[in-house]
């Protein structure tokens, strides 16, 4: 959370970027600590995008039924993540926000 006012304005469209294309900002925008931010935070909602559609997938008729839900929780978390970076703030996503995969 080293971000100056002026990494932020410069590099919004980026972090709102990350939220879609999370691989993006982390190639593009190495030098922006608020574009990494935002990428570490898309990593992390790509991760438990992936999880939960494997692991609920396997569970045959409950986990099938749970997979939509889960994938439109990762969607609100998209939105939030999104709205954060668009209001130029590094804020950590409810329940997956503390864990950061990479450092």
């Amino acid at each position: 959370m080293n971000s100056t006012e002026t990494d932020i304005q410069q590099n919004k469209g980026m972090a709102i970027l990350a939220y879609i294309l999370f691989f993006v900002p982390l190639l593009a925008a190495k030098e922006s600590a608020f574009a990494q931010y935002h990428a570490k935070q898309g990593l992390n909602l790509f991760l438990l995008a992936l999880a939960s559609n494997i692991v609920l997938g396997i569970i045959p008729i409950i986990g099938w039924i749970l997979v939509p839900f889960a994938n439109l929780f990762v969607l609100g978390l998209v939105i939030i993540g999104i709205m954060a970076a668009a209001n130029g703030q590094e804020k950590p996503l409810p329940l997956i926000g503390k864990y950061q995969i990479l450092k």
